[in-house]
């Protein structure tokens, strides 16, 4: 076998392994889960997070995915926490700590707080005669399949099951709260993420900036409006300051024969398409490659409606979209 093929027999194996055992503790999810969203939904305070070692950096996840999806949430060492941090819980707060055997002893003082104070513990460990496990209120038990490495020794089953169980309690609450694209963003307003959940609202250009004449506009005007705003277009309205209609280059070029002896109407392409300013900004790229244009105006769907801004490709282009 060349090393090529061991590599790949390696990690075809660890997968295997892995994916069993998360097959495994799906199976073996009972009351207990529902006990641990129960009991986070009724605290008044945050989730507090911590472990040790991979269950530590585990923790990290778990928290800032809870933290993101409507959970607020943290994560406290538990070695800083035996030095002072241990202040950073009150009452209101639950504690969910993380330790595969369920002995780590740098959880010993935080597990003692809660104790003594009242605090709900979660623990969540592969060992249900743990000390950990005798002391929580609930228990979140990830099965004991032993380590991808076949000695035991490198943590990476257990890590998984840990991950993929932070995860499903991030996930019930989520839902149960019913927390919607919108509340995600914001929480993730910047990168690629914060792009796609961006609403048309949050690019669209507005007041002064609007390119708009009134249908009566004679052409010559319309076209300094055209030249100042920069779109490339003007939106024409009516006596209500409604959208009667848009004026495009291609408008121009059709109606080049005596352009400027017409008015705005006479040029206009009436009840073009526009956008809810409450879109998400993914919905007007796929619209505006859909009808091969370069801007919408934005307003109320409904045909005719006051324009409230003006949405252009470049706009989304800037923030990753399109």
């Amino acid at each position: 076998m060349t090393d090529t093929e061991k590599f790949l027999a390696t990690a075809r194996q660890v997968i295997t392994d892995e994916a069993r055992a998360l097959d495994a503790m799906s199976e073996q999810l009972d009351d207990r889960f529902a006990q641990a969203v129960q009991l986070i939904l009724e605290a008044s305070g945050r989730v507090i997070v911590s472990g040790i070692g991979k269950s530590g950096h585990i923790g990290h996840k778990i928290a800032a995915t809870l933290a993101s999806t409507g959970t607020p949430a943290y994560f406290v060492h538990p070695a800083e926490a035996s030095h002072g941090d241990l202040g950073m819980l009150s009452k209101g707060d639950v504690v969910l700590a993380i330790s595969n055997s369920g002995e780590a002893p740098e959880l010993a003082n935080l597990l003692a707080f809660t104790r003594r104070f009242g605090i709900p513990l979660i623990g969540l460990s592969s060992k249900m005669d743990s000390t950990l496990m005798k002391q929580a209120d609930v228990h979140l038990q990830i099965p004991a399949m032993g380590e991808a490495c076949g000695f035991g020794m490198v943590p990476s089953i257990s890590t998984t099951l840990t991950l993929a169980m932070g995860d499903a309690l991030a996930i019930a609450l989520m839902k149960h709260r019913d927390f919607r694209p919108e509340n995600f963003r914001d929480f993730h307003p910047g990168g690629k993420l914060g792009a796609q959940l961006s609403k048309v609202r949050d690019l669209m250009h507005t007041g002064d900036a609007l390119p708009l004449v009134s249908t009566e506009t004679a052409m010559a005007d319309a076209l300094i409006e055209v030249s100042q705003k920069g779109f490339g277009v003007v939106g024409v309205t009516d006596a209500d300051d409604n959208l009667a209609g848009i004026i495009t280059d291609g408008d121009l070029r059709r109606h080049m024969d005596g352009l400027l002896t017409k008015s705005a109407a006479d040029v206009m392409t009436a009840d073009p398409t526009t956008i809810d300013p409450e879109a998400l900004a993914e919905e007007a790229v796929a619209l505006m490659n859909q009808r091969k244009i370069t801007c919408l105006f934005v307003g109320s769907s409904v045909a005719g409606s006051r324009p409230e801004g003006l949405l252009h490709i470049h706009d989304c282009l800037r923030v990753g979209l399109g």
